[in-house]
């Protein structure tokens, strides 16, 4: 497993694959996985991995509590895609020699297992609860591009690949606003406790190669 050596285009361009369909390195929360993967990480990604820019912008945003989100931070090597070679074995290899490698696998294989019964117990209680009103509300943006040569599919790509619990993405279309440029119409469904405008507007702007501004259109209580 892992994602090659994250410095390099190659590995960025494995984490932008990998989490094509996925909000987090592992579950369904911010954890110690996105951390250990955040800081092998030097730079933010370009923005043609949108689906790694918008991770790593996500991220980033947890600097100030990372120490207190769940899970074991474990090796770099433990994340990841099957079948992709581990590139931070040979960087730390000067480091490993003074580890002890005898009896830790049983640390973490009693960590990870400690981990997964906490995961499903959350899990089962959650479930458990009895289901409760949700308050939601429909918003129509308008995504502006820079200019007429603005490839308006990347950018629709770009904003589709934003992934966060209690939105959904709905209809598009492209608006003519004058001198050939149009911009990006888009309807998106949102919890309101989980999902604010300021956060759309925050991670749709941070595609600054393809998107100007960004301002609500309309904005209706479900």
């Amino acid at each position: 497993m892992g994602f090659g050596d994250l410095k390099t285009p190659g590995g960025l361009k494995v984490l932008n694959d990998f989490l094509a369909d996925k909000s987090y390195i592992e579950g369904w929360v911010p954890s110690q996985a996105d951390v250990a993967v955040f800081d092998a990480i030097s730079s933010a990604p370009s923005t043609v991995l949108c689906h790694a820019l918008r991770w790593y912008n996500h991220i980033k945003s947890f600097q100030n509590q990372k120490g207190s989100l769940p899970g074991v931070k474990k090796p770099l090597g433990h994340y990841g895609p099957a079948g992709v070679e581990d590139k931070t074995a040979a960087d730390s290899k000067d480091d490993d020699d003074d580890t002890d490698l005898f009896g830790s696998d049983e640390e973490e294989d009693a960590e990870a297992e400690k981990l997964k019964e906490e995961r499903i117990a959350a899990y089962a209680a959650k479930k458990s609860k009895k289901p409760t009103l949700i308050a939601k509300s429909s918003i129509l943006l308008d995504v502006k591009p820079w200019d007429d040569e603005t490839d308006m599919a990347k950018l629709e790509e770009c904003v589709r690949s934003i992934s966060m619990d209690g939105l959904l993405w709905g209809q598009s279309k492209l608006v003519p606003v004058g001198y050939g440029i149009k911009k990006l119409q888009i309807g998106c469904v949102v919890e309101d406790d989980k999902v604010g405008t300021d956060q759309l507007e925050e991670q749709i702007t941070a595609f600054e190669d393809y998107v100007q501004s960004m301002d609500v259109a309309a904005f209706n209580k479900i």
